[in-house]
């Protein structure tokens, strides 16, 4: 399985429940840019919030590149 992304020339771990991962998933989803990772998997575990200058960049990156697609989740 490859869980690394492209973003604006630079690689992120895209692993489930990793920074951009849960970035992608906030912005699918309509939530709001709040940076955090499940180190277990998403919601396996409470969500770490204090995270790395490099892990915010990748929760950012992961926000963006999916608000640059555009994919959100249609609750209609």
């Amino acid at each position: 399985m490859n869980d690394m992304k492209t973003y604006n020339g630079k690689v992120y771990n895209a692993e489930h429940g990793g920074c951009f991962d849960r970035g992608a998933a906030d912005s699918y989803y309509h939530r709001g840019f709040a940076p955090h990772k499940y180190p277990n998997g998403t919601y396996n575990g409470d969500a770490v919030v204090e995270l790395t200058i490099e892990e915010v960049e990748a929760y950012n990156a992961g926000y963006e590149y999916n608000e640059q697609l555009g994919d959100k989740k249609d609750w209609g």
